[in-house]
């Protein structure tokens, strides 16, 4: 194949964002829009250390977990973008104002239900007391020990904070944070990489119209509950790709959303990253069935270097 879309890959590589095109892979017919409150349910979560590396922990106030601790999290509402709501809720449950840093991770339970987990940095407040309890929380502290030492509202809380000290002693992944971009469905943009030992380099890309990479929407069918975000790209893989491919991990660029998109749509674009390892050493990719994809070798050095690095350099996935 001749020109490939090397400023859509750059700018995905990039964290930024791209345009979701009417053009959607898959025969499926696309779901309804995605609207918080009435199909899916975003979650955020705030990881944040002050000046004496002290996690900031808060005290639930509601009755199924009061007294319990956790970190600052709860659900986004209608009409609020994500770092918004990472802010509102760091400053309900623990008094004191952020600046999200970076997405840390991104944890899902099939399509409807996704959280945001975020690194963040205080900017301002002050911490909420016992005093000062409400409905929120009943008060928040900068906690020095192991937090297992707490009666803690679940352990689900710990891998994050072992991925937030990792990030500050030595950055896996670039920062990433929300691009600004609507899109009506909560889909997937897939950069789906080939490499052999050789060192060729191949990218998968969509035909219609102009070469793309492609993008497949998420269903909330019980299938795609059980198999997650992961669900929808096997589907297309297995479809377009003899034999079945067993692609490796799958990890996130980065992510595209907008409050309150096209007919108050709030859906959300991974643009996420995974790669078919090869049957041996100098392979090549296999051949789409269809005229709907095709390989696209990518021979720019720049280009090629930047896919490589990425492939060691995502954000994780967690289902």
């Amino acid at each position: 194949m001749g020109e490939g879309p090397a400023a859509e890959l750059e700018a995905v590589l990039g964290g930024g964002s791209w345009e979701v095109g009417a053009n959607l892979e898959g025969p499926h017919t696309p779901p309804d829009p995605v609207c918080l409150g009435r199909n899916v349910c975003y979650v955020v979560l705030a990881v944040l250390f002050n000046q004496e590396e002290r996690v900031l922990l808060v005290q639930e106030a509601k009755r199924e977990c009061r007294g319990k601790w956790y970190l600052p999290a709860g659900r986004m509402e209608p009409g609020e973008n994500i770092v918004a709501a990472v802010r509102r809720e760091v400053k309900e449950e623990t008094g004191l104002e952020c600046e999200p840093l970076t997405l840390l991770a991104l944890e899902e339970r099939g399509p409807a239900w996704i959280r945001f987990a975020f690194l963040a940095r205080p900017t301002g407040g002050t911490l909420k007391t016992l005093e000062e309890a409400d409905a929120e929380s009943l008060q928040a502290t900068w906690w020095a020990g192991d937090p297992r030492a707490l009666p803690l509202r679940a352990l689900d809380i710990l891998p994050l904070l072992d991925l937030a000290a990792r990030y500050r002693r030595s950055p896996p992944h670039p920062p990433t944070l929300p691009q600004h971009l609507p899109c009506p469905l909560l889909c997937l943009r897939i950069l789906v990489v080939f490499t052999n030992n050789a060192g060729d380099l191949w990218v998968l890309l969509g035909k219609a119209e102009t070469p793309h990479l492609p993008v497949v929407t998420c269903g909330r069918s019980p299938a795609e509950h059980r198999g997650g975000l992961r669900s929808p790209i096997l589907r297309l893989l297995r479809d377009h790709l003899p034999p079945d491919p067993h692609p490796g991990p799958l990890g996130l660029l980065g992510l595209q959303h907008q409050a309150e998109g096209p007919g108050g749509a709030d859906g959300v674009c991974f643009n996420v990253l995974l790669s078919i390892p090869p049957s041996s050493p100098r392979a090549v990719p296999p051949k789409p069935q269809g005229p709907a994809f095709c390989w696209w070798k990518v021979e720019e050095e720049n280009l090629r270097g930047l896919i490589l690095q990425r492939l060691q350099a995502t954000v994780p996935i967690r289902s």
